[in-house]
């Protein structure tokens, strides 16, 4: 299972933005790292650098490599609609995306090892493949072993004061959650350029 294990704080810090969750290091140290990082942002950058960047910020957020995301891409490109918006939603409805959307874990991060870890129920079936593709409908559970019970609620209590998503439902009860529908951009609020990202891979 391929995934992004190099520093958080760094990458924050490059691209200015909280890709990771919240970042003390870049409330301390609003610049990009390096001897220079407070003479980074005089460069002016190119179209391409710029793309370039949406793209590694939106692929860091997930938590996706290139070859995931690619194929994210091509996904929908293929599908009747504004391709840009529904990669989005592609990337959204990723398993270990709602997991964190449900409060299953306080970062993307934490709600992929969960899922990997086996600790989470799809529709009654124990899954552990992060990128699962959630439908409207599907229910997603803590698993009822102990230890899969006592991971949830602790992640339980450390999201409880976190907005829930008007897109999916949760009964915090018997942690228990489920896919209301499709998100759209509105529900998603994107850190990125989109289009930028399409223009990008369709060159």
């Amino acid at each position: 299972m391929a995934r992004y294990t190099g520093p958080k704080d760094r990458i924050s810090r490059r691209f200015l933005v909280p890709l990771f969750g919240s970042s003390r290091a870049l409330e301390r140290r609003n610049y990009p790292p390096g001897q220079h990082g407070l003479r980074a942002g005089r460069r002016k950058k190119s179209d391409y650098a710029i793309a370039l960047g949406e793209k590694q910020k939106l692929k860091f957020q997930y938590g996706v490599l290139e070859k995931q995301f690619r194929r994210c891409y091509e996904e929908a490109a293929r599908r009747r609609g504004v391709t840009g918006d529904i990669m989005l939603q592609l990337l959204e409805t990723r398993l270990d995306n709602v997991c964190f959307r449900l409060g299953f874990g306080n970062s993307r991060q934490a709600a992929r090892q969960l899922v990997g870890h086996g600790h989470v129920l799809v529709n009654g079936r124990k899954l552990d493949v992060p990128s699962y593709h959630c439908k409207p409908g599907d229910k997603i559970k803590v698993g009822p072993k102990p230890s899969s019970q006592q991971l949830g609620l602790r992640m339980m209590d450390l999201t409880q004061a976190v907005p829930l998503k008007e897109w999916v439902a949760l009964d915090r009860e018997t942690m228990e959650g489920s896919v209301a529908r499709l998100p759209e951009v509105e529900d998603i609020d994107p850190l990125v350029n989109v289009q930028l990202i399409v223009e990008l891979y369709s060159r």
